[in-house]
């Protein structure tokens, strides 16, 4: 499917993605998720033609993307002013607008699903709906009383926050390098997101596998300063992905998940 889209026709190459479970459990957030995204004009984000569940008897939906043609060179430091433009983009939905966080509807991290009810408190939304969830889903004893720790010493994360005002960001929710690239002439472009309006900071939960350069950096916070904090509260943004990671894929990342918050520990 590499036949180029002509300008101003429709497009004659397609990239489908397919999932076995009912669109609602999975592409349905993913199709929302690249719509919002798109609709920021703010970085390149393919189209979406369709999403629909299979009709042929079999259980499972469909994705129908426009194709782009990857190979062009990520210049980094564009990169950083996109994704800054992205998180300083105004909430388009009446519940971002009211400085709720959430999404407007559940979708998934990889396969895992993400709750994304509306919250009016960004600490309790991550706690509950992120965090809370893994450490249940994980039913490891050492990660509990870990989680609980952290919880008693931060008094319920909330001591993490206490100098800064967090708004509603959209988020790509899962960036890593896997997740954008550029295209042959150098247009920069993202896809397969896990979006919802949350912190900023939240996006760099999978900084670790991202392969973001300081040039990225330099852009980012020409744009978006670092406030104060952030270090510490990467290693719980951190702890999150890394425990999604071992609930979808196994043990090896059992000791980065209880090193995050024990190190979390010792920084509070």
């Amino acid at each position: 499917m590499k036949t180029k889209r002509k300008r101003g026709k429709p497009p004659t190459s397609f990239f489908a993605k397919t999932s076995p479970w009912p669109k609602r459990r999975m592409l349905a957030g993913e199709e929302q998720g690249l719509r919002s995204l798109r609709a920021t004009k703010t970085i390149y984000v393919p189209e979406v033609l369709a999403c629909e569940d299979r009709q042929d008897g079999i259980e499972g939906s469909w994705l129908l993307l426009e194709y782009v043609e990857m190979g062009g060179r990520v210049n980094q430091r564009s990169l950083g002013h996109a994704l800054a433009k992205l998180h300083r983009y105004p909430p388009v939905f009446s519940e971002g607008q009211k400085g709720r966080f959430g999404f407007v509807c559940d979708n998934t991290c990889g396969t895992a699903i993400q709750k994304n009810g509306w919250t009016e408190d960004w600490v309790e939304f991550f706690r509950e709906k992120r965090m809370q969830y893994q450490i249940t889903l994980a039913s490891d004893d050492k990660l509990t009383d870990l989680w609980g720790r952290v919880l008693e010493k931060t008094n319920n994360l909330h001591s993490l926050f206490e100098d800064i005002t967090v708004t509603p960001s959209l988020i790509h929710g899962d960036f890593w390098s896997g997740n954008y690239g550029a295209l042959r002439g150098g247009k920069l472009v993202i896809f397969d997101p896990a979006a919802y309006y949350g912190h900023h900071e939240a996006e760099w939960g999978m900084a670790w596998c991202a392969g973001l350069t300081s040039s990225f950096w330099k852009g980012y916070r020409s744009i978006i300063p670092e406030d104060p904090g952030f270090d510490t509260r990467q290693l719980m943004y951190e702890a999150y992905h890394k425990l999604n990671h071992l609930n979808l894929h196994g043990s090896m990342y059992y000791a980065d998940a209880c090193y995050l918050l024990e190190e979390l520990l010792r920084r509070t």
